[in-house]
């Protein structure tokens, strides 16, 4: 039964991939921008664009405002309890470097971190580097069968030593929601902070921060439809209160003379330099977007497609689909078949899919694979781009085996 996407058209670089014969399946690497935000951007540009929290004059206070609004939007997407508590980076890897700078004072040699083997590069090396900093040990959870955090070794593994746990919400591998109300449960137990990697999570459903109960929450603009450039950092007020400085120059600074300075606290102490408020300013139009839409119909619209997409691969022989996908993304090896070679194939007959590590090499490492393929929907895929991956998939296949 076709499935059509009633948001398609929403997003122009949609059809103009579509005249380049193009078939745009790569969306959890970065995500298309709504008709909304390319309008913001344009305003913000063509009306006046200048640098906020410096300037009274009327182009300053119009960005500032503009600026400001956003992160209200955000905090309130996120369900935080107030603006404050919302800080922007120039990436989610940015925010996660800024935790691992910022909380290295917290630990002391023998103390342990604990991440998950299923970690992006972006959650595993500022850790990982830290550890080496400090003489810490950096814990590795394993994951089950369906590549779930495995709770039991994890409730061997996090204990007293543990100063803090940072794991992903969704595997950007996987495509699995990990059991994070019982992980989290267990870092409190012992004292440790907690970090979520929301990048992935944040772009399907409405997560509530406070309800999750996390001391950090990280994401980046640009899978949620929004510009590149930007990550946001949520964190409680006592957690942030408890982050040093990281970086430093304007804005940052709330005193100084040539030898001595006093720091703003968050969100502008950890705002160092001029941010990036086109990117800021665009991100609060997508959420205005996506705050609009029928949200039932969306998780609809992308579960039913998820199903297409496994039924299509769990009907062609030599296909093993990588843990136990739940929504968005399949990733998948076949038998016999180099990734590299699959890909190749694949992007000459206009399929824009991902392949190789997807930043996440140890976890491909422990599956005993040198990489894979990963087909990642967004609301704006349809099922006639479905059949145009797997007629695709076919005929390279077919001259691959």
């Amino acid at each position: 039964m076709p499935l059509p996407s009633p948001w398609r058209a929403d997003f122009p670089a949609i059809a103009a991939l579509q005249r380049q014969g193009q078939t745009y399946l790569d969306n959890a690497a970065t995500t298309q921008k709504p008709q909304a935000l390319l309008d913001a951007l344009n305003h913000y540009y063509v009306n006046g664009a200048a640098n906020v929290h410096r300037a009274q004059h009327l182009p300053g206070a119009n960005a500032t405002q503009a600026f400001e609004n956003s992160r209200s939007k955000i905090a309130h997407w996120l369900n935080a309890g107030e603006s404050a508590q919302i800080v922007f980076t120039h990436g989610a890897t940015s925010a996660l470097n800024l935790l691992a700078y910022g909380l290295e004072h917290e630990c002391v040699a023998g103390d342990e971190i604990v991440i998950s083997a299923l970690e992006h590069h972006a959650n595993l090396l500022p850790w990982q580097q830290l550890a080496h900093r400090r003489d810490l040990k950096l814990i590795i959870l394993p994951l089950d069968a369906n590549g779930l955090i495995d709770l039991e070794a994890a409730a061997s593994l996090i204990g007293p030593r543990t100063r803090l746990l940072a794991v992903s919400q969704l595997s950007n591998v996987l495509g699995a929601w990990q059991p994070l109300p019982a992980l989290l449960s267990m870092a409190k137990s012992h004292g440790a902070l907690t970090v979520v990697d929301g990048a992935q999570g944040v772009v399907h459903g409405r997560h509530d921060v406070q309800a999750l109960g996390c001391d950090f929450y990280v994401f980046s603009s640009h899978k949620l439809y929004g510009p590149e450039g930007l990550g946001v950092l949520y964190g409680r007020n006592e957690a942030l209160a408890r982050l040093h400085h990281w970086q430093f120059g304007g804005e940052m600074v709330l005193t100084t003379d040539y030898h001595t300075a006093k720091f703003r606290p968050a969100p502008l102490g950890f705002e160092a330099g001029t941010p990036p408020i086109a990117s800021v300013i665009g991100l609060g139009a997508t959420l205005d977007y996506l705050a609009s839409l029928d949200h039932a119909a969306v998780v609809a619209h992308e579960a039913a497609l998820h199903r297409l997409l496994l039924d299509g691969l769990n009907r062609r022989e030599g296909i093993r689909v990588l843990g136990a996908p739940q929504l968005a993304l399949v990733s998948f090896v076949v038998e016999g078949v180099h990734n590299a070679d699959l890909a190749h194939l694949l992007t000459e007959q206009g399929i824009a899919v991902r392949a190789g590590h997807h930043c996440a090499m140890p976890l491909l490492k422990s599956l005993g694979l040198p990489g894979a393929i990963r087909v990642s929907l967004a609301l704006y895929n349809d099922s006639d781009d479905l059949e145009r991956f797997f007629s695709a998939l076919d005929q390279a296949l077919e001259l691959l085996r």
